[in-house]
């Protein structure tokens, strides 16, 4: 078979056994197909190390229309997208280049962008009034920086599996796994006031607001909020709030774990919270947040000079 085919059968292999997301099937398709024009190939045994080799050359030397070019990290999207798809072929016993000799660039480490305690409460300051909209909000807020959720985690959420009385739910995460969410008195509080006086039956926790067009569709099943409409709420409030970082509903899900580990909790425990699948992912808050080693500094650094 043609690599046309055989991605084909792997996207549809990617959706049925590995319940991938269909997001993560349309990247999948675009970093293949990307690959495959570039090479201008037609059947597995022409993906040879040489040309991979020549790809990622190319990966790393191109630039966007701003001229700006691919940072490290996509660029490894893009190889493990083509290292995945050898995977497929080799379980399907096509012959094709072995995916073992394929290696991953090197990436920097990634800087986390969180919010202190005054800018958390800046935020939350900024976010007042008690129309359903602010409520709304409000809510939006306690809980992303409550529960550590993800923006489609968040917008995904459904009134009937959230119980504000245990003050903890599941949801389903990166590569479908389900994880257990928590929730704080303030983030309850919140949905209650918002769900309370919500006039619409739609499922979704988050939806669209006027109160007139809610009204008017008591049984349409369309008003759930977009991760593009809970990313434009968060920024709006951060600026109201006159916070000058770039502030984004994943920068709440930093700051919930910053605050966990700045109060010590163990990292394993945070991964679990956060439903990493790697401790390593998890990592990336201690650095900032050892507040252990602050003190270590402070108490011994120094002590010689007047």
């Amino acid at each position: 078979m043609n690599l046309k085919e055989l991605k084909t059968q792997y996207l549809e292999y990617l959706e049925i056994e590995k319940d991938r997301s269909q997001k993560t099937i349309e990247n999948y398709d675009h970093y293949l197909e990307r690959f495959f024009l570039w090479a201008k190939i037609k059947y597995p045994a022409d993906i040879t190390d040489g040309l991979i080799r020549s790809y990622r050359l190319y990966l790393n030397r191109m630039s966007d229309e701003k001229g700006k070019s691919l940072k490290k990290i996509t660029q490894n999207y893009h190889i493990i997208a083509v290292r995945n798809f050898l995977k497929y072929l080799a379980k399907r016993d096509v012959k094709a280049l072995s995916a073992d000799k394929i290696e991953l660039g090197k990436t920097q480490r990634m800087e986390v962008e969180f919010l202190d305690s005054d800018e958390i409460d800046r935020i939350f300051g900024a976010v007042a009034g008690l129309d359903l909209k602010s409520l709304r909000d409000r809510a939006i807020i306690e809980l992303l920086y409550s529960s550590g959720l993800r923006v489609s985690e968040l917008t995904n959420l459904n009134r009937d599996q959230v119980n504000l009385k245990t003050q903890e739910f599941s949801v389903r995460g990166k590569g479908g796994k389900i994880r257990v969410v928590f929730i704080s008195d303030r983030a309850k509080n919140a949905l209650e006031k918002y769900l309370d006086k919500r006039p619409d039956v739609d499922p979704a926790v988050f939806a669209r607001i006027g109160i007139k067009r809610l009204e008017k569709k008591r049984n349409a099943d369309n008003l759930r909020l977009t991760p593009r409409s809970i990313q434009r709420i968060v920024k709006h409030y951060a600026l109201k709030a006159g916070i000058v970082k770039d502030v984004h509903p994943h920068t709440l899900r930093h700051s919930f774990a910053t605050d966990l580990i700045a109060n010590g909790a163990d990292i394993r425990s945070v991964q679990e919270m956060l439903g990493h699948s790697s401790v390593t992912t998890t990592q990336i808050y201690t650095h900032v947040t050892n507040k252990q080693l602050k003190e270590v500094h402070k108490a011994f650094h120094g002590k010689r000079r007047k």
